[in-house]
């Protein structure tokens, strides 16, 4: 299996981005791909219930995505972005956070906000702030770590007021009011995310209760998906690429589900790369503490990097959208089907016409 960065690269034409959502949530494609016969189907997303078996578990990212996008100012009046990048430790009040301008936003600074209430003043002048943060460290490139002046659901309450949702990169327009809705998978529940886990963007309310009607059931794994997702690899040999890490847990109860599935032989589908990235890593905890169930309940920060060759250990199936060329993403799906045969179905789906990245169509891998 090739770790050369070129071999996971392929050319899209740049109408098939797709920079909006479909006019309805859940009408999306579907390519199923079968990596047993090396063949796929042309389907329609909500075809999906036809290849899940009663008994089969569903696992869902339930993070939530927050507005972490927020405008600001600096003491002098001058413009001050901040954009959210990872939770530290504590509650809510300390971040990775990204900068600009960089060079001119120094240690020790403070950087005001509007107020979330009358979206009056920023604190500067001798007002108190009702939002805040002061840069504790420089960590270069733009990067700094902040303390807010609020914490847990207040921190939370002030950025819902005045942030704005962080679209992806690629889709080169700025948020929308209709994307604070449409940016966020229907059970989302656990604030904490600054990028969406974009395959669970096509479930709705009805689909699921069809899914669980059917005696499929539903599980949920946090992982709060960051900007490091998406970062270029940029090292010919990505074996030398340093992954992100993110925050993740899984309680007792799902665990429980998870693990019953597998020992009866039925399969456990992941809904995004973000949970397989989570399952894996509380794989790899269970094996560390000698368990002998697949997956343990737990938390903390997973900077696993899944890349061909890889034994997976939970995941029988995933659900997932189609992802950037030479990304971690594609990386992680070339692992499980077979980096050539994913070239193959990527190729034929721009034949087809799907629409790509976070809006866009979805890929069921069987």
């Amino acid at each position: 299996m090739s770790t050369r960065l070129s071999d996971y690269d392929y050319a899209l034409p740049e109408h098939l981005i797709a920079k909006y959502p479909p006019a309805r949530r859940g009408d999306s494609r579907l390519l199923v791909i079968h990596r047993g016969s090396h063949t796929w189907q042309d389907r329609m997303f909500a075809d999906i219930i036809e290849y899940l078996n009663p008994g089969d578990v569903l696992v869902l990212n339930k993070t939530r995505v927050i507005p972490a996008r927020l405008i600001g100012k600096r003491k002098t009046g001058g413009k001050a972005e901040v954009l959210l990048h990872q939770r530290l430790e504590g509650d809510m009040e300390r971040w990775k956070v990204l900068v600009a301008p960089a060079r001119k936003t120094r240690e020790g600074e403070r950087i005001f906000f509007k107020s979330p209430l009358s979206q009056q003043g920023e604190g500067v002048g001798g007002e108190v702030a009702p939002l805040s943060c002061e840069v504790e460290r420089d960590l270069g490139e733009g990067e700094k770590i902040v303390r807010f002046n609020r914490i847990g659901s207040d921190f939370l309450n002030a950025i819902e007021a005045i942030g704005q949702v962080p679209l992806p990169p690629y889709l080169h327009r700025a948020a929308e009011a209709s994307d604070k809705e449409r940016y966020q998978t229907i059970y989302a529940s656990t604030p904490g995310a600054v990028a969406a886990p974009t395959a669970g963007l096509h479930f709705t309310a009805v689909l699921l209760s069809q899914i669980e009607k059917k005696g499929i059931t539903l599980a949920y794994v946090t992982l709060h998906t960051g900007l490091g997702t998406f970062r270029p690899v940029e090292t010919e040999d990505v074996t030398k690429h340093r992954m992100h890490e993110e925050y993740f847990e899984l309680d007792e109860t799902n665990a429980r589900i998870i693990n019953d599935a597998k020992a009866n032989g039925k399969r456990c589908i992941a809904v995004g790369t973000t949970t397989v990235r989570a399952l894996e890593t509380l794989a790899g905890v269970a094996q560390t503490k000698a368990c002998t169930t697949p997956v343990t309940a737990g938390s903390g920060m997973s900077g696993i990097f899944i890349y061909p060759p890889y034994r997976f250990n939970v995941p029988d199936a995933i659900v997932t959208n189609f992802h950037l060329p030479r990304s971690t993403l594609l990386m992680m799906i070339s692992a499980f089907a077979g980096r050539e045969f994913m070239l193959q179905c990527y190729e034929h789906a721009i034949q087809a016409e799907y629409r790509f990245f976070s809006y866009g169509d979805a890929m069921l891998i069987l």
